[in-house]
C-alpha cells in the first residue's frame, strides 16, 4: 500500500470521524435541551452573538468539506452498489434522496442547537421547538421533490451527452433560475408564512414609490416573519410580472413609516437595477465555472467522467471545494448591489437620516455587528458592514464643507 493511499484513508478517517462525532455532541445537547431547554440571556450582546456565529460558519466549512469527502468517498460506492436493482433511471434520484436523507438526520442536532436553540436563548426567536420541527420537515420535503426533479433531469442529460452535459447544464441554469424566482413565492414561501396584503397609508405611499419606479403593480404584502424571529426584513421578489414587495411584521411593528419606506426603497433599488437578472447571470457564471472544473478533476482523478451516482457524488466534492474558493467574489459582488441599492434609496427618498435610523434600529434587532473583522467580511459577507453603510448616509446628512 503506497504512501499516498495510506495518507487518503487517515485522512477520509478523520474526516468520518469529525463529522460523526460532530453530529454525536450536538444531538446529545439538542436531546437535554427538549428535555429541560436553556434559559434565555438577558443579555443582548451583537458583539459576542456575531463572534458565535463567526465561530460556527467556520467550523460549518469544515463539517460541510468532512461530510460531503465522507459521502464522495467512502458511503459512495456501497451505497451504488445496493441501488444497483433499481431501473436505471431511478438510480440517481434514490442516491441523491438517500444522501439527503442521511445527511439531515445527521445534522438535525446541530441544526437544532445552533439555529433554534441559539436563537432562542439570544432573544432573537419565541418559535416553539415543535414549529422549529415543522418548518425543518417542510424544508426537506422541498428539498426532496426539488433533489428528485433537478438530480432526474441532470442524469438524463449526462446519459443522452456524456461528453456535452456541462455544457448543456450551464445553458438550461438561466431558464430554471428564472422559473424558480417565479415558482418560490406563489408555492413555496407560502408553506412556511402566511402572506396577506398590506392596506391603508402605509400601502398607499409604498405603491407611490413603487410606481415612479414602474413596479406601481406588484404585490404589496407583509408575512408573519415573527413565528420564526423576532429580527426584521423586507425583500422585493419576482421576475416577468410576478413583482412582490414583502415586508415582514417584525419590520411593520417595530419601524415608523418614514424607515420602513428606506428599507422598502432599498430593496426596490435591487428590482429597478434588475439585480434579481444579475444574480442568475452571476450564478450561470458561477456554475460554469464549478461544473467545467469539477469534471476536469473528476475525468483526472478518477480516470473516467459521470458514470455512475457515485461518481456524481465525487463530482459533487469537487463542486463543493471551487464553489468555496469562489464564494470570497460572489460575496464581494453582492456586497456592491447592496451599497448601489443603499444610494438608489438615497435618491428615491432624499431621507438619509431615516436611513441612518432605520440601520441602527435593523442591527439592534438583528443583532448584527456593526464592524465586523475584515477577514470574516471579505469570506462570509454578503452584505456591507453596517457602521460603513450607516457611515455613508451621515455624510449625505451632514455633507462635508
Amino acid at each position: 500500500m503506497s504512501n499516498a493511499t495510506v495518507m487518503r484513508r487517515v485522512a477520509l478517517g478523520a474526516a468520518t470521524g469529525f463529522v460523526l462525532g460532530y453530529a454525536a455532541m450536538r444531538k446529545v445537547q439538542a436531546l437535554r435541551d427538549l428535555r429541560s431547554p436553556y434559559p434565555a440571556r438577558v443579555q443582548r450582546d451583537p458583539k459576542r452573538y456575531a463572534a458565535e456565529q463567526r465561530a460556527l460558519m467556520l467550523a460549518g466549512v469544515a463539517r460541510s468539506v468532512a461530510a460531503v469527502a465522507m459521502t464522495a468517498f467512502v458511503l459512495a460506492d456501497p451505497l451504488d452498489r445496493a441501488l444497483r436493482p433499481l431501473p436505471r433511471p431511478l438510480r440517481a434520484p434514490a442516491f441523491a434522496l438517500a444522501a439527503l436523507a442521511f445527511d439531515s438526520l445527521r445534522d438535525l442536532g446541530a441544526d437544532y442547537v445552533e439555529g433554534y436553540v441559539r436563537e432562542r436563548t439570544y432573544g432573537t426567536s419565541e418559535q416553539s421547538a415543535r414549529g422549529w420541527l415543522a418548518d425543518q420537515a417542510k424544508g426537506l420535503a422541498v428539498a426532496a421533490v426539488v433533489t428528485a426533479l433537478l438530480v432526474e433531469l441532470a442524469d438524463a442529460i449526462v446519459v443522452r451527452a456524456p461528453r456535452r452535459w456541462p455544457a448543456i447544464a450551464i445553458a438550461t441554469t438561466p431558464p430554471l433560475l428564472a422559473f424558480a424566482t417565479i415558482v418560490a413565492p406563489t408555492f413555496v414561501m407560502p408553506l412556511f408564512n402566511t402572506y396577506e396584503p398590506i392596506t391603508g397609508e402605509l400601502e398607499r405611499r409604498i405603491r407611490e414609490l413603487a410606481a415612479r419606479y414602474g413596479a406601481g403593480n406588484a404585490s404589496i404584502l407583509r408575512f408573519d416573519m415573527s413565528r420564526q424571529t423576532k429580527k426584521a426584513n423586507a425583500f422585493v421578489t419576482g421576475v416577468l410580472g410576478t413583482e412582490r414587495i414583502v415586508l415582514g411584521d417584525t419590520l411593520v411593528a417595530a419601524f415608523p413609516s418614514d424607515e420602513t419606506l428606506f428599507v422598502v426603497a432599498h430593496e426596490l433599488g435591487h428590482y429597478v437595477r434588475r439585480d434579481p437578472w444579475l444574480g442568475i447571470a452571476l450564478g450561470t457564471g458561477m456554475l460554469s465555472v464549478t461544473l467545467l472544473t469539477a469534471d476536469a478533476l473528476l475525468r483526472r482523478t478518477t480516470r473516467h467522467g459521470l458514470d455512475s451516482a457515485a461518481q456524481g457524488a465525487r463530482l459533487t466534492f469537487y463542486a463543493t471545494l471551487i464553489q468555496l474558493a469562489l464564494m470570497p467574489l460572489a460575496n464581494a459582488a453582492s456586497r456592491a448591489m447592496e451599497r448601489r441599492a443603499d444610494r438608489f434609496a438615497l435618491g428615491a427618498t432624499g431621507d438619509p437620516s431615516a436611513g441612518v435610523r432605520a440601520f441602527r434600529r435593523l442591527g439592534e434587532q438583528n443583532l448584527a455587528d456593526p464592524n465586523p473583522p475584515r477577514w470574516a467580511e471579505l469570506l462570509f459577507a454578503s452584505h456591507p458592514p453596517l457602521a460603513s453603510r450607516i457611515r455613508d448616509l451621515e455624510r449625505a446628512v451632514t455633507p462635508p464643507s
